[in-house]
């Protein structure tokens, strides 16, 4: 079977198409943070950053970088006209108090009904990473996750259940991977879109947990 993973950039653009206008959304670092390039530029939509910036916008061009504007990821960014910036400890408590309608992640694992891991694998030399996530996991209304669907091993992503250090319960709303779009629901895994050239049957073979078929369209 011949098809074509999605590119990270191709991933961040899929979800910048998911993002209502008016939403306030907070960016994980690696592929979320692309999600900036390629948010329309006709709908407003306000873009909150854990180290203190709110309302910030695409990538710096080279050669116009300012030092103190950058994102999560130490990413050089823009500001939009009336976007501000102010101390973390207030960015947290916009995180942590409801504030936000989405925040996109990147993950190790996501469990079938909605656990994620997304800051250590485990291993004990591994540095843990956790950041703002268990704050966004847990504040935000609605939490998207983009990640390849398998491991450089081959090993699945999408599993019954985690195997890495957990860091929120039941908070993943939607999954964005190089293969297909699913939705979690009290159902189940729903996929709705999947990529041109996969069958179905491929993709459930490399998932560990069960999937449903509920796809409208290619990607």
């Amino acid at each position: 079977m011949t098809y074509q993973k999605l590119t990270r950039d191709q991933i961040a653009a899929r979800v910048a198409q998911d993002i209502p206008e008016g939403s306030y959304v907070n960016l994980g670092i690696g592929i979320p943070t692309r999600i900036a390039k390629y948010l329309p530029q006709d709908k407003e939509i306000f873009l909150h950053s854990e180290n203190g910036l709110l309302a910030f916008g695409p990538p710096a061009k080279h050669g116009e970088e300012d030092p103190d504007l950058i994102n999560a990821g130490k990413e050089f960014v823009t500001m939009l006209t009336g976007g501000c910036f102010f101390h973390h400890g207030d960015s947290f408590a916009m995180m942590r108090g409801g504030h936000l309608d989405i925040c996109v992640l990147g993950a190790f694992q996501i469990a079938a009904n909605g656990d994620l891991a997304n800051w250590h694998t485990g291993i004990a030399d591994d540095i843990p990473a956790v950041g703002g996530a268990m704050d966004l996991a847990v504040g935000a209304k609605k939490v998207f996750v983009t990640t390849e669907h398998i491991t450089k091993n081959g090993e699945a992503k999408i599993v019954k259940q985690l195997s890495y250090p957990l860091t929120g319960k039941r908070c993943v709303d939607r999954i964005y991977t190089d293969l297909c779009v699913i939705e979690i629901e009290d159902e189940g895994l729903k996929v709705i879109e999947m990529i041109e050239g996969l069958d179905f049957e491929n993709l459930q073979s490399l998932t560990d947990a069960p999937l449903i078929n509920m796809i409208s369209k290619k990607m």
